[in-house]
């Protein structure tokens, strides 16, 4: 090493390190291998896409990640820490989120009181007037400012999947998993969704996105993972995914990829 040379602090080295690496995950539901020695890293600031067919073991893999459920097989690092063993709430309390493909709120309490939950209980807020406030900061960040104190049954499917978004920013999230946001949604309602996703990855925020929408897909991720039949098919630019012979076979359909070719 030349006299000029530095080492890289400790700082540095944080930075550089992947946000989160999970390593050889096996997943198993008695013969069925949900999945099956995934191994792939996040890196800080990205969109990911994680697309694939019904039952490719997309939701079992944030399962996983957030503790939901345990992997058979595997290890999977948050920020260097090792979690796979780690309680649910306490995954939540290092700064991994997630919203639900089935959105189910409570019904009884305020829009308010739903987002202030989880700032309460995954965001470690000091106190109910703190989380009253995230909650608060939250809801207008998604634009629902305007329905804090409506209760969430009475909000629409779009409403609803706002909602799901500013539950899971309160929890002070440095990743977020994203399952099927804008499934049932119109494409306006998708467009809105879209610019959200984007402001949300403009704070610094590592999102990985589980959407059926090649579109959204497309437009939003910086790079695509593929599952399918539990294993890992392709991990890579979007551009070079959607052209992989494997994915085109497994998920695209060769009309989707003929298009995408010519468009592009």
């Amino acid at each position: 090493m030349s006299a000029t040379a530095q080492e890289p602090t400790a700082q540095e080295t944080t930075a550089l390190a992947p946000l989160m690496r999970i390593a050889g995950v096996t997943k198993r539901y008695g013969g069925l291998v949900a999945l099956n020695n995934v191994s792939l890293e996040l890196t800080r600031g990205e969109i990911v896409g994680l697309i694939g067919p019904n039952g490719a073991g997309k939701t079992t893999l944030v399962n996983v990640i957030t503790g939901v459920q345990r992997p058979d097989e595997g290890e999977i690092f948050f920020e260097g820490m090792r979690i796979d063993a780690t309680p649910a709430y306490r995954i939540a309390r290092r700064g991994i989120g997630r919203t639900f493909q089935i959105v189910q709120p409570f019904p009884r309490m305020t829009v308010l009181e739903n987002v202030a939950a989880g700032a309460m209980f995954a965001g470690r807020s000091a106190s109910v007037a703190e989380a009253m406030d995230r909650a608060a900061e939250c809801l207008a960040f998604v634009g629902l400012t305007a329905m804090t104190a409506m209760p969430a049954s009475q909000l629409t499917l779009p409403g609803r999947k706002r909602l799901e978004l500013a539950k899971g920013l309160a929890t002070n999230p440095r990743l977020l998993l994203l399952d099927e946001v804008n499934a049932g949604l119109n494409a306006t309602e998708i467009e809105g969704a879209l610019d959200l996703i984007k402001a949300i990855a403009a704070r610094g925020i590592t999102i990985l996105l589980i959407e059926h929408l090649m579109k959204v897909v497309m437009r939003a991720s910086s790079r695509i993972i593929v599952l399918h039949q539990g294993s890992l098919i392709a991990d890579g630019l979007p551009a070079d995914v959607i052209r992989d012979a494997q994915v085109v076979e497994a998920y695209l359909g060769a009309d989707y990829a003929g298009q995408a070719e010519a468009a592009g």
